[in-house]
């Protein structure tokens, strides 16, 4: 059985931005908000394989289009929400999200599930963002009938 390609770009998007972070924590380099940033490119670059193929595949309704790149983005964002959920806790749950939360945008002491229902909002704004913004991209290089 052949996953659907939403399915298969967001689970990309998933391992690129998982093994990115894990990158940065190996060198050290997690506490640098900035790079945290940069996870969006690995968004943008499931989305647009995904448009890639929808029109490789002869898919030119704009609407379909939209709804195939938002759904490889919430995919991607739900399941590295759902990584850090299962990595903060092996890696001792409260106590972990306030060493990320140190240098990032929340105040007090947030708990795992607080910082994950976040940064899940977060993830979907961006991903709106991304694929409104992939949309217009594409739809400007491929005129439909």
């Amino acid at each position: 059985m052949k996953l659907p390609k939403e399915i298969t770009n967001g689970f990309l998007i998933f391992l690129g931005i998982g093994i990115f972070f894990l990158l940065m924590e190996l060198l050290g380099l997690a506490h640098l908000f900035y790079l945290r940033v940069l996870n969006v490119f690995f968004i943008f670059y499931g989305v647009n394989k995904t448009m890639r193929m929808n029109l490789h595949e002869g898919e030119t309704d704009f609407l379909s289009n939209a709804v195939s790149a938002m759904t490889t983005s919430v995919v991607g964002v739900a399941l590295s929400v759902l990584g850090l959920l299962i990595y903060s806790y092996a890696r001792g749950g409260d106590a972990y999200v306030k060493t990320l939360s140190a240098t990032f945008m929340f105040g007090g002491n947030p708990s795992v599930p607080t910082y994950c229902i976040c940064l899940l909002f977060e993830g979907i704004a961006s991903s709106v963002i991304v694929t409104l913004m992939t949309m217009l991209y594409w739809n400007n290089k491929y005129v439909a009938d």
